[in-house]
């Protein structure tokens, strides 16, 4: 789905992304792994199109989308979630979903005159739709309820539902359980599980938390200084001593948490 090949991302002289190449395979769920600092959310946000490389290329199906924007890529199937949830706070939960397929008819002024019925029609279906995502996500609950005033574990849920509203081919997970309790972590986690089995959805998600990575993913890719240090299985990554060194000897083998 993704190949990533010797991508390089620089900040002046400070090498954040130094020559990583990496191949996320469709229909897996990729663990991306390493201590703080190793170049992980830069590499998402290169591959998201949020920022440029220095060089090296990202190609998707086969097709090169090196440095291609973040709209551009939302249209290819290409999404990406964020650490801190980006929600519209003072809409709800479901007009959160409902705002995120684009070229709907209401968006132009002329069909708000000539097109009324068509734009009615086109919000009917997209209600639906928004419903059946929270359901989806055992949060229909909170359809009313404006999502900045839901709890962070929500807000994360309520992200992962807008990949379902365009029918994402690859969703970029970052940090999805950071501040999310144990139980909303495990609905979260059960959600991804639904959509990689259920609707053919391909993940690649940088986390923190060992136990969550290991109950979804496979293969775990681990970086270090903006390199890719290993890949393997999480009882692989784990027993590797190149990755017990690189998180400065804290002992994978002993932490379910590495920073």
């Amino acid at each position: 789905m993704i190949e990533v090949r010797n991508l390089h991302r620089h900040f002046g002289g400070f090498h954040a992304v130094d020559g990583a190449t990496l191949k996320i395979e469709t229909g897996s769920i990729t663990g991306l792994v390493g201590p703080n600092g190793a170049g992980k959310t830069t590499l998402f946000n290169v591959v998201a199109g949020v920022l440029p490389p220095t060089s090296g290329q990202v190609f998707m199906g086969g097709e090169d989308i090196t440095g291609l924007p973040p709209h551009a890529l939302f249209h290819k199937g290409l999404l990406r979630t964020f650490q801190i949830a980006h929600e519209f706070a003072s809409m709800s939960c479901r007009e959160n979903l409902m705002m995120v397929p684009g070229g709907q008819t209401g968006e132009t002024l002329w069909n708000t005159w000539f097109g009324r019925k068509r734009i009615a029609d086109e919000e009917r279906a997209l209600r639906a739709k928004a419903d059946e995502v929270l359901e989806f996500l055992t949060i229909e609950h909170l359809a009313d309820h404006k999502a900045g005033q839901v709890s962070g574990g929500q807000k994360k849920l309520l992200e992962l539902g807008r990949t379902m509203m365009v029918d994402a081919k690859v969703v970029f997970l970052d940090e999805v359980g950071a501040g999310v309790n144990r139980t909303l972590l495990n609905t979260i986690g059960d959600a991804i599980l639904r959509l990689n089995r259920e609707r053919g959805y391909t993940f690649c998600m940088i986390e923190h938390d060992m136990d969550f990575i290991g109950r979804l993913c496979d293969p775990v890719i681990v970086m270090a200084e903006g390199k890719v240090l290993s890949k393997g299985t999480i009882d692989e990554i784990k027993a590797d001593e190149r990755v017990i060194e690189a998180y400065l000897g804290t002992g994978l083998k002993n932490k379910d948490t590495v920073g």
